[in-house]
């Protein structure tokens, strides 16, 4: 590669590494930085610089090289390398449990048991009455139980590796039967299939997509079949001619022949939604008293928890999967049990428990407490008084997300956003980029904000983030 006479005398003004380093002594910002940070971002500086003068399309100048200038773009990789890469964003998608930007957000309740546990020993596995070693999962099992009407109780790192657990322990080697409209895909291309090729088992299935019937099932049982599992298609929905068993038909079944009977929630929950004019969700309860062996749900999807997979059941298949080996790999730790534990607590009382979990409390809150808090922000940011600026309240609709209530539309009130000489697209992306970065999205060339999942102490740091945006205009 030929240079040109302009590249070659960009290279030699290229600031040397040992230079740099000694300028860096006497900036009062690196002063607490590590050094090998500070040589490795160093070291990018330079290389990014060196690659942009060999790319003529980046119009590098003799004023990009000097010294000052190196020093700026040093001190932009240093903090970004000295920023964590878990950051608090704000989310105004409209998504309550949105799986890119954590799913749940945790009760106050359970913020502050975490905090405790972790900054403290606790008596993870020991046995306070017996002074003698004991087991993580006491912490939960008896809230769960007490909640579900389950025998016993167990808690993993997520809902695919509790699916696994299961049928790694139930049914490894055998068969088992599930509808083919039951097949699903799960988030990160996770599929039920698979999940069941993993564990040792052989997939069954029977029926089609859209209509399975009793005698699917019961045609297809032999004598290696391990298991009947009945998966809830939480995250879409079969409609028009369609046909399916419910659980207590295959429970009668399995009885019949002495095969256990699993169900997968997927996004299990305690709480009857119907109450709150939404779509009845089964509940944790309703399949427990429908008489299925197994049930098996996520801990940070409509329970409003940490991330975990929550089995409950009968206890002698519950014994029996505590001592598969594979649980030690996917059991969940000190802090993930904290605040499950914590979460538990509050669904003794439904009511409590809708007003201080924040994924419930979005869930069903108002329309009419969306539209107060979507006024205050309109009101803050037409206090700003830039022309360029232009809000307005719309009717749009949230989402539960995280592959739950997939059919409900949930009546929202958004905030409408343009910028006069701005993009949406601009916009978006500054928003984005603000500390703490702020999530939209754009329709019909507006930038949108859903108020149904912003908190009120968030209201005033989107409108400095808009303030700061047009400040640039």
């Amino acid at each position: 590669m030929e240079l040109n006479e302009k590249q070659l005398n960009l290279l030699k003004m290229l600031p040397g590494i040992d230079h740099i380093i000694e300028l860096s002594k006497t900036e009062p910002s690196f002063f607490n930085v590590p050094r090998s940070v500070l040589l490795l971002s160093i070291r990018k500086t330079v290389g990014k610089l060196r690659n942009e003068i060999l790319d003529v399309s980046h119009g590098l100048n003799e004023k990009d090289l000097t010294d000052s200038m190196v020093i700026e773009k040093i001190k932009d990789v240093v903090n970004k390398a000295m920023t964590p890469n878990l950051k608090q964003v704000i989310n105004a998608t409209g998504v309550v449990i949105h799986t890119n930007l954590g799913r749940s957000i945790l009760a106050a309740d359970a913020l502050a048991n975490l905090d405790l546990i972790a900054g403290n020993y606790s008596n993870l596995e020991f046995d306070l009455e017996k002074g003698e070693r004991g087991l993580r999962y006491t912490a939960v099992e008896e809230l769960l139980c007490e909640l579900s009407g389950a025998e016993a109780a167990m808690a993993v790192n997520n809902n695919a590796a509790a699916v696994l657990l299961c049928l790694e322990t139930i049914a490894r080697n055998k068969s088992v039967i599930v509808s083919r409209g039951e097949l699903v895909e799960i988030g990160g291309s996770f599929r039920i299939p698979d999940i069941i090729a993993k564990s040792g088992a052989i997939l069954k299935e029977v029926g089609t997509t859209n209509r399975t019937r009793f005698q699917d099932y019961a045609g297809a049982i032999e004598n290696e079949t391990g298991l009947l599992l009945k998966v809830h298609t939480s995250n879409y929905s079969i409609v028009g001619f369609t046909e399916n068993v419910n659980l207590k038909e295959l429970v009668s079944l399995g009885s019949k022949h002495n095969i256990p009977v699993m169900e997968d929630l997927g996004s299990g929950t305690f709480i009857d939604f119907s109450a709150y004019g939404l779509t009845k969700e089964p509940t944790v309860q309703d399949s427990v008293s429908a008489g299925a062996d197994i049930v098996t749900f996520s801990g940070d999807k409509l329970l409003g928890g940490p991330q975990a997979g929550i089995i409950v059941g009968k206890k002698d298949i519950l014994d029996k999967i505590k001592k598969n080996p594979l649980t030690r790999a996917l059991r969940i730790d000190k802090l993930t049990l904290a605040a499950l534990e914590s979460t538990l607590r509050l669904y003794r009382d439904p009511e409590k428990a809708v007003q201080l979990i924040p994924t419930l409390l979005m869930l069903t809150i108002p329309v009419d407490l969306i539209k107060k808090r979507a006024a205050k922000l309109i009101r803050l940011l037409t206090g700003i008084k830039n022309s360029a600026l232009s809000v307005k309240p719309v009717d749009l609709n949230s989402k539960a997300g995280g592959g739950s209530l997939p059919l409900i539309d949930l009546p929202s009130k958004c905030i409408a956003m343009k910028i006069a000489g701005m993009s949406a697209n601009f916009i978006e992306r500054s928003m984005r980029e603000n500390i703490p970065p702020i999530i939209g999205r754009i329709e019909d060339d507006n930038y949108i904000m859903d108020i149904r999942t912003v908190k009120e102490d968030e209201l005033i740091i989107i409108k400095d983030a808009v303030t700061a945006i047009l400040r640039r205009n």
